[in-house]
């Protein structure tokens, strides 16, 4: 029987993130260490190899050249004995071609082009429709000027091609000088290096007419190359001189991966905690580690010793927007964007105009993912633009379109949205296999509850959503008291308007607040209110309290005297769900567990509409008027915006509170999500691992 396709289901995290991450070795030096050990003399071991897809497609490309690899999974090593520099007879020039299949890895085949066609023979080089998609002309026009013959069998400069060459004799080897473009990829040039040694030297020139990308990993390719004993010099920025010499067997331990890094990084700086990395630090020879000084960047708190990356929460609370030119590391383009989402303002990414020739156009498909849920994302010719709105985030399923590193990114939307859920997680194979298993270790277990304790679960959000009856149905499923800050708030106003205090006298409204006699209490599930022995239940649902209370929960000294009471009833009764607009942010912060409900406004209009109709008794007419819906919901963003800027306690997504969007939940279901929250905060929890979904 069929199982389905695969959905990963990403849980929430609602004690942040912390420990030390164990992650796989970097994918970039494991495919230049194992290609320069398999063209080395003797035997090398490599150790903290990573095996995913890409290494494994690498691995299986020199055992295709004659190199004799013994591979231990469990130890994340590799036992390489090495060609000299030479092909095989097998490789006759005369014969069959040696095929060479690179899977989905562009490494992989941009890599073993340029050694092929200088080891000589026939060779034919192939690899996933992916990657056949993705064109490779100048690297073949640069095999054609030093005497090989490529032939493309598919798509003009993409695979498959046939290669086929005279090997290179030491002794009639000249150094060759190639002027190459390194503004597509710097995987042309790493290329091209890597073959130096075989060709007895060669100079490579960056062409200074383009921009180039990813220099940090042409510095890579230099640093592994001289490990395995490589001559290299680099007279200026743009030019690479290998000299004659051979690559020596080397025993080589590889870093962690710091383009994996950025995904723990990041999930400590957007969820709290702090998370470290060890084996990366200072003397990183990956350039992706400069994704932790952009955290630092926008606040969060980032140690970096010798030998060790840590990010932790920002202490501030929230992170900050800001521009960033990601060139140099642009694997971590889509990591930052996840994380744009939740920071304070707009946050511009450009230089990386180029991944949109990547395993999918990483601007157009990202901006259009990170808008399906919600984000203001937009594509520009050379990065991404990111106006944060986390009122706006919506839960829903993400198309990965195949790309494991748009996988990874959205899944750390996941970590703070309720219900988000990645269409094809396997796809991280490629070069992250256990990325769903590393991120559930950095999931903090719950911290010891002694009695006394106050356990308090906050949830807040905008106008109209749902918060009250949600509220209040969570309390009961928990068996919790229950208390709704917002009526506090609509109390006052509606005592105000009864009184014709005006509403812009701050210490009139203040006085109001701290005299009258509040009371909202529930029987039976109903919620009761009264004001000074008055009933004002219905009352402070109307549409006039609607309009007024905004102002009202914007008045300093209102705040300041509610917040009081509000503590004093949860130290009083021992605790509960309260909801509102800052209890998680501002009354309290330490609540074990803070949620942020929201909806679409004009759902959240329909929802209102029907209130107020069911509240006067009337037939819910109003709800289903398309006009009077567009007016609401446009009222109600209204109020978002000034709730939210408010210079007292605004409304906001407090940290560590995870978003539920209602937009499509029913209330048994919002329920049934918050209580699930809770108990993960409060009781050890296995992990949700990706169900099989039929579809």
């Amino acid at each position: 029987m069929s199982t389905g396709r695969v959905i990963g289901v990403v849980d929430p995290f609602t004690n942040g993130a912390s420990g030390t991450a164990l992650l796989p070795g970097s994918k970039s030096i494991t495919n230049r260490a194992v290609l320069c050990a398999a063209l080395a003399t003797g035997r090398s071991t490599l150790d903290g190899v990573l095996f995913a897809d890409d290494t494994d497609a690498m691995i299986e490309a020199v055992t295709a050249l004659g190199a004799v690899v013994r591979v231990n999974r469990g130890k994340r090593q590799l036992v390489i004995d090495g060609i000299s520099g030479r092909r095989s007879r097998s490789h006759d020039a005369a014969g069959e071609p040696t095929m060479v299949h690179a899977r989905s890895s562009g490494t992989t085949a941009r890599f073993i082009l340029p050694v092929v066609a200088a080891l000589g023979g026939r060779w034919l080089l192939d690899g996933d429709p992916q990657l056949r998609a993705r064109p490779q002309d100048d690297l073949l026009a640069a095999q054609r000027s030093l005497g090989a013959k490529v032939r493309e069998l598919g798509e003009h400069g993409c695979l498959p091609i046939q290669v086929s060459s005279a090997p290179v004799e030491d002794a009639t080897a000249v150094l060759r000088h190639i002027r190459i473009r390194a503004d597509a990829s710097s995987q042309y040039a790493s290329g091209l290096l890597l073959a130096g040694p075989l060709r007895g030297g060669i100079h490579v020139e960056i062409d200074s007419e383009f921009d180039a990308v990813s220099r940090p990993y042409i510095d890579m390719t230099v640093a592994v190359m001289e490990a395995f004993g490589a001559i290299v010099t680099v007279p200026s920025a743009d030019r690479f001189v290998v000299t004659e010499g051979h690559y020596q067997a080397a025993d080589y331990v590889i870093e962690p991966d710091a383009s994996a890094a950025s995904y723990v990084w990041a999930a400590a700086a957007m969820c709290g905690g702090k998370v470290s990395v060890e084996g990366l630090g200072s003397h990183s020879i990956q350039g992706d580690v400069r994704f932790a000084e952009v955290l630092g960047e926008m606040g969060a708190d980032v140690t970096v010793s010798a030998d060790a990356i840590a990010v932790g929460a920002p202490r501030g609370g929230t992170l900050q927007a800001g521009s960033f030119d990601l060139r140099d590391f642009s694997d971590t383009a889509q990591t930052l964007a996840a994380v744009a989402a939740f920071a304070e303002g707009t946050t511009s990414i450009g230089g990386i105009g180029f991944i949109r020739r990547k395993e999918t156009d990483r601007i157009g498909n990202t901006a259009t993912e990170l808008a399906k849920r919600g984000v203001d994302a937009v594509a520009e010719p050379d990065g991404i633009t990111v106006r944060a709105n986390p009122f706006g985030l919506r839960a829903g399923l993400v198309d990965c379109h195949g790309d494991h590193r748009m996988a990874m990114a959205m899944s750390l939307m996941g970590l703070r949205v309720a219900g988000i859920d990645i269409d094809d997680p396997d796809c991280v194979a490629k070069t992250f296999p256990d990325f769903y298993d590393v991120l559930e270790t950095l999931r903090a277990s719950p911290e010891p509850v002694a009695e006394p304790d106050v356990l308090v679960i906050a949830i807040d959000g905008p106008a109209a959503s749902g918060k009250s009856s949600v509220a209040r149905a969570v309390a009961g499923e928990l068996n919790m008291d229950y208390l709704d800050t917002g009526a506090m708030y609509r109390a006052v106003a509606w005592a105000a308007l009864q009184t014709g205090v005006d509403l812009g006298d701050l210490a009139a409204v203040a006085s109001i607040a701290r005299n009258a006699d509040i009371d909202i209490s529930s029987e039976s599930g109903a919620q009761h209110v009264t004001v000074d022995g008055a009933d004002a239940t219905a009352a402070i649902r109307s549409a006039e309290v609607d309009r007024s209370v905004s102002a009202v929960a914007a008045n300093p000294q209102v705040r300041w005297v509610l917040t009081r009471r509000q503590r004093d009833w949860a130290n009083r009764v021992g605790g509960g769900v309260m909801e509102g607009r800052d209890i998680g942010s501002v009354v309290f912060p330490d609540a074990v567990v803070k949620v942020f409900l929201t909806a679409a406004p004009a759902e959240r209009a329909r929802r209102r509409l029907a209130q107020q109709a069911a509240s006067a008794g009337g037939v819910d007419d109003a709800s289903h008027d398309d006009g009077a819906i567009a007016a609401l919901a446009a009222e109600l963003s209204e109020r978002d915006r000034l709730d939210s800027g408010r210079a007292d306690s605004p409304l906001r997504v407090a940290p560590r509170a995870v978003i539920v969007d209602t937009s499509k939940l029913s209330q048994d279901e919002a329920v049934a999500t918050i209580a699930e929250l809770y108990r993960r905060a409060t009781e050890p929890q296995g992990p949700l691992r990706p169900s099989p979904v039929e579809g």
